[in-house]
């Protein structure tokens, strides 16, 4: 923490000051390696050997990113391994624009084209089904299941249906088909096909392979259908509406079972799945200098090589210890593009001052990590406290008292995003005009609180109850705000919410507590225990609009074992309704698309949280560098690595 205040304030000269001490600390002069290193197909040797005489100098993209893999293992590897996978494997599905995007495939599955459907069968005990909570189970006397996927409510009796333990029962099961592009092979020259699709989904769902099970135990069945074509049949009762992806990346089986003979045990530490696996991609691994770098080259056999793609001959990953470390080596000119990863904001006031002297450019992505705040609408019987929040007015009034855009400027000196609900607005299910749009109004802030009762009638600056339901007459507004221990920026915008509402006539005290302690499970966890008034922290959201965070069920208590995300404790059978909906229609259908609309346009009234503002995914490249667009999800950085290119 002390690190990072102190370089919150360096000047762009006292920081390039600071470099020379990284770098002389950390670096090594630079050596001409001479290796031979043996991949999968034609051997390859990497030398300091110069280019012929009137031929063009191959271009080299050196990237810098924040840690070094553990393993470059599709289903074994680390967080770090992310960037160096895109290079291998490009796709099989990008995510970009918060939009899903085929890359080696022909097209997504859609119910409206055919390649996804429902398929009616008749189940008996004993076989596997998918019961009203979500969970696989082996349907048995007194197993309750949705045989309906258009009606999906556990609380409605007509869309359960009882097991007894005998008599057959009808139930729909998903079916999804993709095929693959013609003449995409792996880099050995080698075509990859359906059954190597097939391979892959065989070793993720293998026991001896640590990888997470979820799609594995809710699939029926996954086979080739074809060379190229492969068909995903779900359990009965299972309904996933990101049922497109669930198309397994492809793994060399001619490779890795037939000629290595490598069990799925194996292939957690072999060189050949764990160092130096090929792929279909833009490049090919060439060299693993551990601590120091990886180096890739252009891939012969690139489906898209008659694009001119890859633009650049060679990549090389260096290894930075943090996000200013890897900034340091670009600016001392190790690397041409900076992937500083999360947590990187604090180093924005001299980046684009060093922007403005035109020595690198600052690149962002509004990212899918957002800061909101959440009222302890409903806490627990225990914690004992006036019902502050129940009334939506104060709610609202929060929103209209708090200076969201002061915090994106401030914060992510205005990358980022105000947020109005749970999706930013780049979201192709983003609701629009239906979202009610909270602005920064101290004064109308106050005619609502004033509204709903309360005033302050002994001009002590802090608001009284007066005439507030359930509230004693002169209780003051006095709330505490909880944030999490050790996070500069989260006391930062702390503060910014303290003096906003008390411009409005709120007192708050801020209390951090260790991240331990405040997201621990309830009933002692202050967040998930639901013993709190104020509580700000980070949403990371997944590719399908999160509307469950606030329904009902999910508020956390001894029914649930206090696993729910509502810890507002926020219930609303309109917002329940819309957002069940949401959920169990399918991708591309209008009720899809509305029953989400609807979910956002009751949240923006309702406000059960506050959101706050959308965080900026932070690249810093030289300005030589062309056509890198970062994208806003962890794997998504380098989604289009083939385009970049040096000028």
């Amino acid at each position: 923490m002390l690190k990072n205040e102190l370089i919150r304030q360096l000047t762009v000269a006292s920081f390039l000051t600071l470099i020379g001490v990284i770098m002389l600390g950390t670096c090594t002069p630079p050596a001409t390696v001479i290796q031979t290193v043996e991949v999968p197909g034609p051997t390859v040797v990497v030398t300091a050997t110069p280019e012929p005489t009137g031929t063009p100098p191959p271009t080299t993209l050196r990237v810098c990113q924040v840690g070094e893999p553990e393993s470059l293992y599709l289903y074994g590897g680390s967080y770090a391994a992310r960037n160096v996978l895109q290079a291998i494997y490009d796709g099989p599905i990008d995510y970009h624009a918060f939009d899903f995007q085929p890359v080696i495939l022909e097209k997504l599955p859609t119910v409206t084209d055919g390649d996804a459907y429902f398929q009616t069968v008749t189940v008996q005990a004993g076989e596997r089904v998918v019961d009203i909570t979500g969970e696989p189970v082996t349907l048995d006397q007194g197993t309750q299941v949705f045989p309906d996927h258009t009606c999906r409510d556990a609380t409605n009796p007509e869309c359960v249906v009882t097991f007894d333990g005998s008599t057959p029962i009808e139930m729909e099961r998903m079916v999804a088909s993709w095929t693959l592009k013609d003449g995409v092979t792996w880099s050995d020259g080698e075509p990859v096909t359906a059954d190597d699709s097939v391979y892959s989904y065989e070793l993720a769902c293998h026991p001896d392979t640590p990888s997470s099970k979820y799609i594995c135990d809710r699939t029926s069945s996954y086979a080739a259908a074809g060379g190229r074509t492969v068909v995903w049949t779900g359990l009965p009762g299972y309904v996933d509406d990101l049922y497109m992806l669930n198309f397994f990346s492809p793994l060399p089986r001619h490779l890795w079972e037939k000629e290595l003979q490598a069990t799925p045990a194996d292939l957690l530490h072999r060189v050949e799945s764990v160092r130096q696996p090929i792929g279909w991609g833009p490049f090919r691994i060439t060299e693993w200098v551990q601590g120091s770098h990886i180096a890739l080259e252009r891939n012969p056999f690139y489906f898209r090589a008659s694009e001119g793609l890859p633009r650049v001959d060679r990549l090389v990953f260096r290894f930075a210890p943090n996000p200013e470390g890897a900034v340091a080596m670009l600016m001392a000119g190790e690397c041409d593009l900076a992937l500083p990863g999360d947590g990187a904001e604090f180093l924005l006031p001299f980046l684009k001052e060093a922007e403005r002297q035109g020595l690198l450019r600052v690149i962002a992505a509004i990212a899918n990590q957002g800061e909101h705040l959440e009222f302890g609408i409903n806490p627990v019987a225990t914690y004992k406290r006036p019902d502050f929040f129940e009334d939506v007015r104060v709610r609202q009034a929060f929103a209209h008292c708090i200076d969201r855009q002061a915090m994106v400027d401030e914060i992510t000196l205005g990358l980022g995003q105000v947020a109005d609900v749970y999706i930013p607005s780049g979201h192709p299910l983003y609701a629009g005009d239906r979202l009610t749009r909270w602005t920064y109004d101290p004064q109308m802030g106050r005619a609502l609180l004033a509204e709903a009762g309360w005033a302050d009638r002994d001009g002590n600056g802090i608001l009284e109850a007066h005439n507030v339901v359930g509230i004693r007459a002169g209780t003051p507004f006095s709330v505490t705000l909880l944030t999490v221990r050790g996070d500069p920026q989260q006391e930062v915008i702390a503060r910014m919410i303290r003096a906003n509402l008390a411009d409005c006539g709120v007192h708050v005290t801020v209390e951090s507590r260790p991240a331990r302690e405040f997201f621990a499970d309830g009933p002692t966890g202050p967040i998930y225990g639901r013993q709190f008034d104020l509580a700000f922290f980070t949403w990371k959201i997944e590719p399908a609009p999160p509307c469950y965070l606030y329904m009902t069920e999910e508020i956390p208590d001894s029914a649930n074992y206090w696993r729910g995300s509502n810890a507002s404790g926020f219930s609303s059978a309109e917002y329940d309704a819309a957002c069940r909906t949401a959920r169990t229609a399918l991708p591309g259908t209008f009720e899809y698309r509305n029953a989400h609309a609807e979910a956002q346009r009751i949240f923006t009234e309702q406000l059960p949280s506050l959101p706050l503002f959308w965080k900026a995914r932070l690249a810093v490249a030289r300005p030589e560098v062309e056509g890198f667009a970062p994208g806003a999800f962890d794997e998504g950085e380098l989604w289009n690595i083939e385009e970049i290119r040096l000028r």
